[in-house]
């Protein structure tokens, strides 16, 4: 069957397709073009009626580098940024592209992502937008090497990790971190009713805690630390690569280490109890159970602060 021919279309030119669809020649301009002769809505100084907890952006999507105890060591990654401040009642707003241009500077000038340039960072903010306090949170993929157990043939596994500064003039810095990691549980209750093997379940266990002031991060990696915390009380780690001997002995060790997700959080709370740069900790952990439509979760919250020799 012959195709049906077309003629050629004749357009207008853009200019005119433009006007066909809506746009319209310039208007007459009379607002000031300098920056000094335009006027500074975010200045303005008078009672607004009350003073903001936190002002800012987020959402910030940025190239990182950060480094690591696992290979690989040094590594490129995408952060995602927020920034805030407080503002007080006589001050109308911030100036928000102070965030992200002092973002870009630091960037362009090579930082590296880690606690003490977030303390730098978020101090010289507070100074610069005229506050008491200023907060900077980053959350970003972290990948890390992963053998199997038999064949050592090694893959990418990654983990979702997150640190947050906030900077106060009177009190300095407080400093929280968190991760989440991936784990694998086999149900103790499976195993002690079923003539045959075991259910077993893919585990979120997400860790936040609050860091000592004395915290060293060049002695300590905290992303390692958290992790290990996570996937040393679990049934059996996550492995990018399994050949059937790897298969077999990660499917036995899971089987010799049944846990309910109470279990889970229990053991890794007690693994950051004895972390003696955590003050204050997190741990919750969400199972996506294999036979059922729902999830399993339980989470606890311990503050080391509060205890009483």
């Amino acid at each position: 069957m012959s195709k049906v021919q077309k003629q050629k279309k004749k357009l207008p030119s853009k200019e005119e397709r433009h006007e066909l669809f809506g746009s319209v020649p310039p208007g007459p301009k009379t607002k000031p073009t300098e920056k000094d002769q335009m006027p500074d809505l975010q200045n303005t100084s008078r009672d607004f009626l009350f003073e903001l907890d936190a002002v800012g952006i987020q959402n910030v999507k940025h190239p990182i580098v950060i480094h690591s105890k696992m290979k690989p060591f040094n590594q490129t990654t995408i952060g995602t940024f927020s920034f805030s401040s407080s503002i007080r009642q006589e001050s109308k707003g911030t100036n928000m592209s102070r965030f992200t241009e002092q973002l870009n500077r630091y960037y362009e000038n090579g930082f590296t992502l880690d606690i003490e340039m977030m303390k730098e960072f978020t101090k010289e903010l507070a100074q610069r937008l005229k506050q008491q306090d200023a907060t900077m949170e980053v959350t970003f993929p972290w990948f890390f090497e992963r053998k199997g157990p038999d064949s050592e043939l090694a893959g990418m596994n990654h983990a979702t990790a997150s640190i947050r500064v906030e900077y106060h003039a009177q009190t300095n810095f407080d400093v929280n971190v968190s991760l989440e990691g991936t784990i694998t549980t086999l149900c103790p209750c499976s195993k002690e009713i079923s003539e045959y093997s075991a259910h077993n379940q893919r585990g979120k266990v997400t860790m936040a805690a609050t860091l000592s002031d004395d915290f060293n991060e060049q002695e300590i990696d905290w992303k390692l630390a958290l992790l290990e915390a996570a996937e040393s009380n679990a049934s059996a780690r996550i492995h990018p690569v399994l050949k059937r001997p790897d298969e077999k002995m990660v499917t036995e060790t899971a089987y010799e280490n049944p846990r309910f997700v109470e279990d889970i959080v229990r053991l890794v709370a007690a693994d950051l109890y004895e972390m003696p740069f955590v003050k204050v900790f997190d741990v919750k952990c969400v199972n996506e159970e294999s036979i059922h439509l729902h999830d399993a979760v339980a989470s606890i919250h311990y503050d080391k602060t509060k205890e009483i020799d």
